[in-house]
């Protein structure tokens, strides 16, 4: 990514931090295996600083939206203090195939790693991290449901698991979808906001990132408009601090 779009990508700069809408399919660092990555580009993000931001927290390569960057040390400490406490809030948009019964509701399952084989694939375990998703019905149409989810935990691939393991799966979902690596759907889950209480007596710094191109025919058919906000996430005291 060129630095002129990843600078028009920013949805919030300030002295400590700043929050990007992260596209989807571009992993945010390099892998073992080499490649492009979102990080390559932070030079650009400087403004003025002597060294590059770095990432608070992460996404996954498929999740768009919301991502937060510190632009010095102690920035940085705060933030993963902040995460690791629960501190900041994140809200994401999916649509899943099929869909709930009930308008909201709690997942509360915990997660363990597939096999040593499979990376950071991700299952349902009764031996595993304790993990807790807050879900809301945003909308329905067409066998599609619009969700709104508050992950209370922050374990790997945490939404893509919890949904498929209620009989939802992400549209698009490579590893935990119905039709796996064979459906070419994009991955539809975004981190539509967060809310950050960087500076106590201050109110949090909020962002909240626009619809990604591929996920919009679906959310209009779940009843999704342009004009349609979200609530901004209030900071609770969860522990999300993985990447989605």
């Amino acid at each position: 990514m060129n630095p002129e779009d990843l600078i028009g990508r920013l949805l919030h700069r300030d002295g400590l931090m700043l929050i990007l809408d992260k596209p989807a399919g571009v992993p945010v660092h390099r892998g073992p295996k080499g490649g492009e990555s979102l990080e390559d580009g932070f030079d650009a993000l400087r403004f003025g600083l002597p060294r590059a931001p770095a990432l608070a927290h992460r996404l996954d390569r498929d999740t768009s939206g919301c991502l937060v960057l510190g632009r010095h040390r102690k920035a940085l400490e705060k933030l993963g203090l902040l995460f690791k406490q629960g501190r900041i809030a994140k809200t994401y948009w999916a649509v899943v195939e099929g869909g709930p019964a009930d308008p909201e509701g709690l997942i509360d399952l915990p997660l363990g790693r597939r096999d040593a084989s499979r990376g950071w694939w991700m299952k349902v375990d009764p031996l595993g991290m304790p993990s807790q998703t807050r879900w809301r019905v945003m909308g329905q149409a067409d066998g599609l449901a619009w969700l709104a989810l508050e992950p209370l935990t922050g374990r790997t691939h945490q939404l893509r698991v919890h949904c498929a393991a209620q009989g939802w799966p992400m549209l698009g979902d490579p590893i935990y979808g119905r039709l796996g690596r064979d459906d070419p759907t994009p991955l539809h889950l975004h981190a539509r906001a967060i809310a950050v209480p960087m500076q106590a007596g201050k109110p949090s710094v909020t962002a909240e990132a626009p619809v990604p191109a591929h996920m919009q025919e679906a959310l209009r058919r779940c009843g999704w408009s342009d004009a349609a906000g979200s609530p901004v996430p209030q900071p609770g005291p969860n522990d999300a601090v993985g990447g989605e």
